[in-house]
């Protein structure tokens, strides 16, 4: 029988060796010929007889050498499964870092070329992936990554980017589930709690509309592709993107109508304003650019410049807490507060739900304004001691009159009075 003095006390004798244990069947300490010893186990699977490690000498008390051999014996002869062959697997199983790579080099390229992932959300996940997904969870084993692993991850991160990571986490690894790299419904980022975010609701009201076209103009001569393109924006309605993304071939000026072949919805057809238009028609075709908006003449205009010379034009125009996306919004709230319908609002938003056009008519619809200017006109006036309350007294009802209600004021905003827009050519 094996004991810690036997062990102890085995000499190399130039040859390998095992000393058989007594108490539990195929358990031995293999002294090899330079005398390092290891506990191993032998056991047949598969029509095979083979010979596992399963602790060095020294690093593992006999007593709790022999148990987890105990334990895995019992294991193979109950399923038959093979410690070799599942050690080798966890060696070669793929890591998160590994993952990526045939995210990025396989599944996202076929993904694009079928259309049904945009470059610019592939751009958004390499960001994701180099800053955040990498550096916490590259070397892990894709299988072996927690939740607990995700949260450390996202941890210190502000809100909006926050959600953002854990969205591509849970892309990702939903991905890993299909190539069974991971056991079905194991995704690590699910359940793990996402920010609540505050939607922006900036607009620019009619003056700073006018405040800034007047910096785009002084802006013109040093930079006149940029401001070509905000004006664009502003009297549009679209993304930044979408508007720098625009080729000649795309732009029908006879049937004032721009084709858009990818977009964050697909593919789409856009009616342009007058004021687009001449934008459009003031622009100079060079060196037979296919952009419509290029500051060289042989490549479009990056988000980036673009970005720079708004806010240099906001600067200018005294302006606070003002983005390039405040036009897309500024002109759908407009849109909004003229009265029109969620279905159209959502065509001009590009969407493919009424949801986001919901959220314009619930802010700025007629009828909910109309409801607070006069509930607001009322109550003013009663707290001012003018009667312009029903009366619900007993005594009021009685004599059966009652006291005359106050008109209130008109409740349209500044700015509606016109659909022309201040930042025009």
């Amino acid at each position: 029988m094996l004991t810690e003095r036997v062990i102890r006390e085995a000499k190399p004798d130039g040859r390998t060796r095992i000393l058989w244990d007594a108490n539990v069947k195929g358990f031995g300490v293999k002294v090899s010929a330079g005398g390092a010893k290891r506990y191993v186990i032998d056991y047949r699977t598969g029509g095979r007889q083979r010979r596992a490690s399963i602790g060095r000498v020294g690093e593992l008390p006999l007593r709790e050498a022999r148990q987890r051999a105990a334990r895995e014996l019992a294991s193979i002869r109950a399923d038959g499964h093979d410690p070799l062959e599942t050690r080798r697997e966890e060696r070669d199983a793929p890591t998160v870092g590994e993952g990526l790579d045939r995210f990025f080099g396989e599944f996202a390229t076929e993904r694009v070329r079928l259309g049904r992932l945009a470059p610019k959300t592939i751009r958004e996940y390499s960001y994701a992936a180099k800053r955040y997904i990498r550096p916490a969870l590259g070397a892990l084993k894709i299988h072996g990554v927690t939740r607990r692993h995700v949260e450390r991850m996202v941890g210190g991160l502000a809100r909006t980017q926050r959600n953002r990571v854990l969205a591509f986490t849970s892309r990702l690894f939903r991905q890993f589930e299909q190539w069974e790299w991971r056991e079905q419904y194991t995704n690590p980022a699910r359940g793990v709690e996402r920010a609540r975010e505050t939607p922006r609701d900036r607009t620019l009201a009619p003056s700073e509309l006018a405040a800034l076209a007047r910096a785009l103009d002084e802006m013109a001569g040093a930079y006149p592709a940029s401001v070509a393109a905000i004006r664009f924006a502003a009297v549009t309605g679209l993304r930044i993107g979408e508007v720098l993304a625009i080729r000649w071939e795309d732009v029908d000026l006879e049937q004032s109508r721009l084709t858009m072949p990818e977009t964050k919805t697909g593919r789409r057809q856009h009616d342009l304003p007058a004021a687009a238009l001449a934008i459009l028609r003031g622009l100079m075709r060079v060196n037979d650019c296919p952009w419509a908006f290029t500051p060289t003449g042989r490549a479009g205009l990056s988000y980036r410049l673009v970005h720079v010379h708004f806010g240099e034009a906001v600067r200018t125009a005294g302006l606070a807490d003002v983005r390039l996306h405040d036009l897309r919004r500024t002109v759908m709230t407009r849109a909004a507060a003229a009265g029109v319908g969620t279905h159209v609002l959502r065509d001009l938003l590009g969407h493919k739900t009424t949801t986001m056009a919901d959220r314009y008519v619930r802010a700025v619809g007629s009828p909910v304004r109309d409801a607070r200017e006069a509930i607001g006109a009322e109550i003013a006036a009663a707290m001012a001691g003018v009667s312009s309350v029903p009366d619900s007294s007993p005594g009021a009802r009685d004599n059966g009159e009652s006291p005359p209600r106050a008109s209130p004021p008109s409740a349209k905003p500044p700015g509606t009075s016109s659909n022309r827009s201040a930042v025009g050519p």
